[in-house]
């Protein structure tokens, strides 16, 4: 009668004994999977515990090699001249936007400038409009004799002095053509040898700073008879 399996596992059937048979999945000794049903394949050359282990290695380390290759390889060239075409764009990008920024700058320190000036050229003249009636005075002193000489006589002379350095300047020649811009003419007399209008007496000094008028001359004209 033939005999199927461990030859020990028979005797000791026969012998009464029990039969312990080892089904572990995992053999102790190697800590390798066990499959039974593949015995005869395993036994035909597959490796097995440390063998299989060692395969395993193998292939971890043919997987770390595989990208150590890949990172190393180059970007190719059409790669590079995009991104280099492109990293030039934002360069370009950039230097507009510092270009219009600087523009802006100036144009706005021009701006602040200019309205500074401007500020304080106005408060120039209105210093200077708000002391005309001062110096109206001055005038009707000087015409009656009062400022002759004396110290109101070097005062008055001193105010005039620091007003031209302000740049106010008088309107009150006389013999000089009419001209409405700067004269007012309260009074028409018909005069002789004149050939165009021509003022002839100055009734109030008139003022103007630089371009400005600060306010016209009344003055007297004569006209051609």
């Amino acid at each position: 009668m033939p005999h199927h399996g461990n030859e020990s596992e028979h005797s000791d059937s026969e012998q009464g004994k029990p039969v312990i048979r080892d089904n572990r999945k995992v053999d102790p000794e190697t800590g390798a999977a066990r499959h039974p049903q593949h015995d005869a394949k395993h036994d035909a050359g597959t490796p097995t515990g440390a063998e299989g282990a060692a395969a395993a290695g193998a292939e971890g380390d043919a997987l770390s090699q595989a990208e150590e290759i890949l990172n190393g390889v180059e970007v190719p060239a059409e790669e590079s001249v995009a991104s280099g075409t492109s990293a030039q764009a934002e360069a370009a990008e950039l230097r507009n936007d510092l270009l219009r920024l600087q523009a802006e700058y100036v144009n706005y320190r021009k701006r602040v400038e200019r309205d500074r000036a401007v500020a304080g050229e106005m408060a120039v003249i209105g210093v200077l409009n708000s002391l005309l009636p001062v110096l109206d005075d001055i005038d009707a002193a000087r015409q009656h004799g009062d400022l002759e000489d004396g110290p109101f006589a070097a005062i008055a002379a001193k105010l005039e002095n620091s007003l031209k350095t302000y740049g106010l300047e008088r309107i009150d020649a006389t013999g000089v053509e009419f001209d409405p811009t700067i004269h007012e003419a309260l009074i028409q007399q018909p005069g002789q040898d004149v050939e165009v209008d021509t003022v002839s007496q100055v009734l109030r000094s008139g003022y103007r700073s630089k371009e400005r008028v600060l306010r016209a001359a009344q003055v007297i004209v004569a006209v051609p008879a």
